[in-house]
């Protein structure tokens, strides 16, 4: 036990695994969290007099364990035995081999094969933020720096399992981004530019950082060198996998804030049984492919040479239907190249492990030879990018044996006649069963026994055994070792000495395999930068051929892109309602045009559950997956560069933060008016439905003026409940009017699901209520209530406010003398204002300011 504290202290924020024998014990508040996490038994022992909690299970049950305790979010301190217990008379020596935490694990148990596992690390400067992100089990190293806004989205893109913030920002870290992520605290001091340049120069073995472009990303690589530090903290120090630091440019890529993420469901979503977009589109056969795809959705491009030149492979593999179905076989073979490159440079690879990348890079010989010479510029340089590591092949092939396996001590791991020495000793091992044989008749021949047996324990090792009723048989010469109940054991000089000698070769045998392994894993190191290079390509190679088995299977088709800012869809659908949709019915298409100069806004009316949503959505998916690379489903689609996406869509409370459906709905609102662009492409939802219906139709009006009248004219599809947004058409020259369309039967809703120009006048709110099953006398009372409402389709209040502003606007125009005033003052003069309604008065009067705006520009 004072070995164990004295261990425990060095790791104060870890739970410490303490091998005891066969068994990694548990003790005092470890036990009892230990118990709970994991279902064991609770103990106690005594110890000098204290009780002490005590919790344990198998040593060989590690890795069943270890997963459910590092998930439950504990850092994990594997404590070993150092050396041989049979080798020392005192305490045997122990020391943690590894400290396992959500964001530092190696474990194939804990890691999921097609996600990353990554550790972030953030800091805080005094303007902005930087960010590192390390995931040890694939080498990959990716670091920026921006602002709080960039730094949640790009948190919510990698999802990172742990991050690493200094103690005086804890409560910081809190307020900016929330309680979701797993924290753990280090010392501030950790958090230094010097510090952290020395840490990253020294690791890559460079004079500075320039080489990997991040040299003014200063924040950026305060943060990164705080993640290699956190790395040195938990026991990983072989780290040569790592062998770049790789710059998240804000400026290549489409920006999506945390909003939009979560709105379109790209891979996570609020509700447990909904089903994300990647879910749908991933169709890759390899974990880098699957890791590879969630990067491209998370990051769109906007360069359109690289865009096209992914189009174009996937229209090869189109084509070329066998090559594609082919390549797809040979990668569904192949092993996790990046995470067995990991267990290479940390030394955890296993003999079957290394079979495995072996059969993983032949598989890679077809595939480099299919994809050289294909005349497909981007096919080709995918083939060029591949190396087939022959000679690694072929050391792998002469050294191990085919059926190596896991663990280098079950034995067998080395092939036969690599190793004359380790040859020699098994057939001396071998040979130990005839020659037992042979003793054995021989010695029942002398002694006329004839029951007698060879065997062997781990307690006595080989022995004769004598039945009772022969025990008067047996030679002087023979030594008495162990009585049983019906039985005598016995041992010879002759089966000494063979003891011994087979002994001594199977102890050397295990020294010698585990010698020639280790040799080959060291050697094996060379060839690291390779195989990660060939893992990339054959990633990229995966999601493209992924990207044309999608095409293939749903109709979708290339999208023609360019550098305009028109988008004009036909025939589009919805990526994932339609994979979802019962087998026989199909998903309703609609068209979709809009551009900066005749159709930027487009107002969606409908009834609810007529699929507003759904279109608003569909859209920005195509355009989604028209970025990254991939087909689109739609009958044709041609789609000018975006930059931004932004939605909003849906509602939700922030009650945690003290913040309404309508605060939030407002702050993402604001979020995307204070950021637009004129290749943005804003999807808004139901804007202004979380306030009083006059307050929201305002707000929304006056939103959607705001965007017409922007300098960029910013791409918009704007649906809502509030018909009387309509009105704005007649007013705004670019907003136009369409309205998904339903049909009426008698008492029945008939939901089309089409997109017509033209607004709609009804919500039909009641008729959703009946068809889920609302009581019938709630539902005769809400058709008698809406009858009373359209009768009075007016609010006092707000038509109170609006006359006295017309009253006030006329008085302000009497003493002009302008003929343009002249004109306006005679026109609200004659205005019925106790006719007029809310939505007809702000028309009016938005039509005044606009006269009256012309008219100043053209007298200054």
């Amino acid at each position: 036990m004072k070995q164990y504290n004295t261990i425990k202290t060095k790791y104060p924020d870890a739970l410490l695994l303490f091998r005891v024998g066969d068994f990694y014990e548990t003790f005092g508040e470890d036990a009892v969290k230990a118990s709970r996490i994991l279902g064991i038994i609770l103990t106690q022992r005594n110890n000098g007099g204290d009780r002490t909690e005590l919790a344990g299970f198998p040593h060989h049950s590690l890795n069943t364990y270890l997963p459910k305790l590092v998930k439950a979010g504990q850092r994990v301190a594997i404590c070993d035995q150092l050396e041989d217990p049979k080798q020392t008379k005192t305490i045997v020596k122990r020391g943690v081999t590894e400290l396992v935490t959500p964001g530092v694990a190696l474990n194939d148990d804990i890691l999921s094969s097609k996600s990353n596992n990554f550790l972030c690390a953030l800091h805080f400067g005094s303007k902005a933020y930087g960010i590192a992100m390390l995931d040890i089990s694939t080498g990959e190293f990716l670091t920026s720096e921006g602002s709080a806004e960039e730094m949640d989205t790009l948190l919510q893109h990698f999802n990172p399992s742990e991050v690493l913030i200094s103690k005086k920002h804890k409560t910081d870290f809190a307020e900016t981004f929330g309680t979701a992520y797993h924290t753990f605290l280090l010392e501030d001091w950790i958090y230094q530019q010097d510090y952290a340049n020395e840490s990253l120069c020294n690791h890559f073995k460079t004079a500075s950082l320039k080489g990997f472009g991040i040299s003014g990303l200063t924040l950026g690589i305060i943060a990164a060198g705080a993640a290699l530090h956190y790395l040195s903290e938990t026991e990983h120090r072989r780290l040569q996998h790592i062998t770049s630091l790789v710059r998240i440019g804000n400026t290549d890529h489409v920006w999506m804030d945390r909003f939009t993420i979560r709105n379109l469901e790209l891979y996570q979503s609020p509700h447990p049984e909904a089903v994300t977009l990647l879910q749908v589109i991933d169709k890759t056969k390899s974990p880098m492919g699957g890791r590879l795809l969630k990067r491209w959705l998370a990051f769109p491009l906007k360069d359109l040479e690289k865009i096209r030149g992914r189009h174009k492979s996937i229209a090869y593999f189109l084509e070329e239907e066998g090559l594609h179905r082919k390549m797809q076989e040979r990668i569904d073979k192949m092993g996790d190249l990046e995470r067995l490159v990991a267990k290479i440079a940390t030394g955890r690879i296993n003999p079957r492990e290394a079979v495995q990348l072996k059969n993983s890079l032949e598989a890679v010989v077809p595939v480099k030879q299919w994809m050289t010479g294909t005349g497909n510029q981007a096919v080709d340089a995918i083939g060029e990018s591949l190396d087939t590591c022959e000679e690694l092949r072929t050391r792998i092939k002469e050294v191990l044996s085919e059926d190596a396996p896991v663990n280098v001590l079950k034995g067998n791991t080395i092939a036969p006649g690599f190793s004359a020495e380790l040859d020699e000793l098994r057939g001396l091992a071998t040979s130990g069963k005839d020659y037992l044989d042979q003793m054995l008749a021989r010695e029942t021949e002398r002694t006329g026994i004839s029951s007698l047996k060879i065997a062997s324990n781990n307690v006595f090792g080989y022995y004769i055994e004598v039945r009772n009723t022969y025990k008067d048989k047996v030679p002087e010469d023979w030594i008495r070792k162990q009585t049983l109940v019906n039985a005598e054991r016995y041992i010879t000089e002759e089966l000494k000495e063979y003891e011994a000698k087979i002994l001594g070769a199977e102890e050397r045998i295990l020294e010698l395999e585990q010698q020639l392994f280790s040799q080959l894993v060291l050697w094996m190191h060379a060839y690291i930068h390779s195989i990660q290079e060939t893992a990339k390509g054959i990633a990229s190679l995966d999601c493209l051929c992924g990207f044309a088995q999608l095409a293939r299977e749903n109709r979708y088709v290339v999208p023609s892109m360019n550098d305009s800012t028109a988008l004009h869809i036909t025939q589009g659908r919805h990526p994932v309602i339609e994979n979802q949709l019962p087998p026989g019915e199909a998903y309703i298409p609609n068209d979709v045009i809009l551009d900066r100069e005749n159709q930027q806004i487009i107002m969606i009316t409908g009834p609810n559950m007529s699929g507003k949503s759904a279109i608003l959505r569909q859209t920005a998916l195509i355009v989604l997956l028209a970025q990254i690379g991939s087909f689109v489903p739609a009958d044709e689609a041609t789609i000018g560069m975006v930059d931004k996406i932004f939605t909003r869509v849906g509602a939700s409370d922030n009650i945690s933060l003290g913040e309404s459906t309508f605060m939030v709905e407002m702050n993402e609102t604001a979020s995307i008016l204070n950021n637009l662009s004129e290749r943005s492409l804003l999807l808004l939802d139901e804007i202004g439905r979380g306030t009083s219906t006059y307050d929201g139709i305002s707000i929304a009006w006056a939103i959607a003026e705001y965007l017409h009248e922007h300098p960029s004219r910013a791409k918009t599809l704007f649906a809502t409940h509030y018909h009387e947004l309509n009105e704005m058409a007649a007013t705004f020259e670019r907003i136009k009017n369409f309205n998904v369309s339903v049909r009426e039967l008698k008492d029945k809703v008939l939901f089309l699901r089409k997109l017509s120009p033209g607004g709609s006048a009804h919500s039909f709110g009641i008729h959703v209520a009946r068809m889920a099953g609302m009581p019938q006398q709630v539902l005769h009372r809400a058709e008698k209530v809406m009858k009373k409402l359209e009768q009075s389709h007016s609010s006092e209040e707000l038509t109170g406010k609006l006359q006295a502003a017309a009253s006030e606007m006329q008085l302000s125009f009497f003493h002009l003398d302008d003929p343009l005033l002249e004109e306006i003052k005679d026109e609200i003069l004659t205005l019925d204002i106790n006719t007029l309604t809310p939505v007809e008065a702000l028309m009016k009067l938005n039509e005044i300011k606009r006269l009256l705006t012309k008219n100043k520009k053209a007298t200054s």
